[in-house]
């Protein structure tokens, strides 16, 4: 990004209303959101910044401006802040009109509120009345604000947008905390005003300002690696948007739809969701260059309206790939779903959503279940680089979406670079490590004890089970004295795969850390047949046997997790 594109200072607020500067809420932002919560934060801040010991500033944390002149500007990021700024200057003159009402000081404060509001609130057209605002909200908050809350007068209650409900009791809110502010003061609107420049002078803001919609998608992308949420999905949306910007029954049809997906969604998901779209009907494109491949693709109303058809086709079978658990599918395919979510898998979306719109649902199914074992393969044991199999993924889904594979056989081929062979799955099977010390890596490794034992016994398990756990045969917090492991051993063996397996809940809390010769016996009873095999196979437990036991899971894995087209 270059230096002429983007530019970065520290601003108060004073600075930001001052100097005949305006800010414009794009007409597509999301509504005004802020309550009751947020207001006491924000509140409590200012007070803290006004007592004798307190800090003499707050952070109000990064804005995001566009803009081309330095003079007007559109909010990207901070519009809740801005707009709750200036809810509570308006609260604050509206404390300075109830004193000019009722006669305190009425010229003083008179010349007071006319200097706070055209300071930081924008000038009333002394003929029309009319606010001629530094500040514009969006399409659903604008009008309500400039004809009611910025001229300061009479309110309507009911019939309102439930945006509008916030910004009323917003503004009511701070009213109250100003009056309760003040309401001993010997000369109140001496302090209103000293409020107002203190204010002013004490919120500040890290001033984000780039030039065009590419450059605010690549702050977004900065900030957000470095764990500053901000919005990418309204500020594709409001570029989306722009290109329908005078076709107002377009408009209508374009939000409603965006705005169920990005519901059903939520914010956060969404640009996953149009990346993994994206790739599955064209070629492979990264996160950080989707904004900007989007923009140079998406030129027209007629490209505009084919996403939205093309992202809402796909936006069930996304949904059900990430949510298995919350959307109606075949209970194989849920089951499937639900391994890949716990494996955290998603290279191969792009390829799942071009084979559900192009497949039959028993292909489909097949696929999905090969998918699941190339990821145990590839991804869980072998740990492989996920660069290349996504390219491999996206590849194949794009071939399917332009027609030139019509069926599930002439995909096979295709999956082979990714599909690790017998030998690199063993060897790495052998030597693998996996610490159930979190709850999503415990799953793992449960369900890979699990589909060992149904292969030996045919008994099937939900690996989400509460009833059974997993046993670690060498405690993980074994006594220095435990069998014949040294400390050194110890630590390199206990969470290896040899070292664990299945047992009930009870059973495994009496076990804890007794010796080998005791667990054994209860070994020897248990209901799960890899459990059994250890008491009859193993008369003592070290790192001998660990090594031998992991290289026999290995063999059965081969046979377990594989795919017949593939091998």
């Amino acid at each position: 990004m270059s230096v002429t594109n983007f530019k970065t200072e520290n601003n108060t607020l004073r600075k930001l209303f001052g100097n005949g500067l305006t800010y414009n809420i794009p007409r597509f932002q999301r509504d005004y959101s802020w309550d009751l919560e947020q207001w006491e934060d924000l509140w409590s801040d200012i007070i803290e910044t006004m007592s004798v010991d307190g800090d003499s500033a707050h952070y109000m944390g990064y804005l995001v401006l566009q803009s081309t002149n330095d003079k007007n500007f559109d909010v990207i990021d901070g519009q809740q802040r801005l707009t709750t700024c200036s809810l509570l200057v308006l609260a604050i003159l509206n404390n300075l009109k109830k004193l000019i009402e009722s006669g305190d000081d009425p010229e003083n404060n008179k010349q007071r509120l006319e200097q706070i509001r055209n300071s930081y609130i924008g000038y009333l057209d002394p003929v029309t009345l009319i606010s001629k605002s530094k500040l514009t909200l969006n399409r659903n908050n604008n009008r309500f604000y400039q004809t009611y809350i910025v001229p300061l007068s009479n309110i309507p209650q009911r019939g309102l947008l439930a945006s509008n409900h916030l910004l009323r009791k917003a503004f009511e809110w701070f009213d109250r905390q100003v009056f309760n502010y003040v309401k001993n003061s010997d000369n109140k609107g001496q302090v209103l005003a000293k409020f107002v420049e203190d204010l002013s002078d004490n919120l500040f803001f890290t001033v984000i300002t780039v030039t065009d919609e590419l450059n605010a998608y690549k702050v977004f992308e900065t900030l957000n690696s470095r764990g500053i949420r901000l919005s990418s999905t309204d500020l594709l949306k409001n570029y989306l948007f722009s290109i329908l910007d005078k076709e107002q029954v377009e408009l209508s049809a374009f939000e409603s739809t965006w705005d169920e997906m990005v519901s059903k969604l939520q914010s956060e998901k969404f640009p996953d969701f149009l990346r993994m779209h994206w790739n599955s009907r064209n070629d492979l494109t990264r996160q950080t260059e989707l904004f900007k491949t989007i923009r140079k693709n998406i030129t027209n109303k007629k490209d505009v309206f084919s996403l939205l058809r093309n992202m809402d086709e796909d936006l069930y079978n996304y949904l059900a790939l990430i949510c298995p658990e919350s959307f109606e599918s075949k209970q194989e395919d849920k089951e499937t779903a639900a391994i890949l979510k716990m494996l955290r898998v998603k290279q191969p979306y792009p390829l799942l959503l071009a084979a559900k719109r192009k497949f039959n649902s028993n292909d489909y199914s097949v696929l999905l279940n090969a998918i699941k074992v190339i990821s145990i393969r590839y991804n869980t044991i072998c740990a492989n680089s996920p660069t290349e199999q996504e390219r491999v993924y996206t590849s194949i889904a794009n071939k399917i979406s332009n027609g030139s594979i019509e069926h599930l056989s002439e995909v096979w081929p295709l999956l082979k670079p990714i599909y690790v062979d017998d030998n690199h799955f063993k060897f790495d099977f052998v030597n693998k490590q996996i610490k159930t010390t979190d709850a999503r890596s415990n799953k793992i490794v449960k369900y890979i004890l699990c589909q060992l034992e149904y292969y030996l016994s045919l008994n099937k398990l939900e690996y989400s089970s509460e009833r059974f756990n997993i046993e670690h045969i060498l405690p993980q917090n074994a006594p220095d004295d435990w069998g014949e492991f040294s400390f050194e051993e110890s630590e390199n063996m206990i969470y290896r795969l040899g070292n664990m397996t299945l047992l009930h809940s009870g059973a495994n809390r009496e076990l804890g850390n007794k010796s080998y010769s005791e667990k054994r016996e209860v070994y020897k009873n248990s209901n799960f047949k890899i459990t059994q095999n250890i008491a009859s196979e193993y008369s003592e437990w070290n790192a001998q046997s660990i090594e031998s036991r992991q290289k026999w899971m290995a063999k059965q894995a081969c046979t377990i997790f594989k795919v017949s087209q593939l091998s």
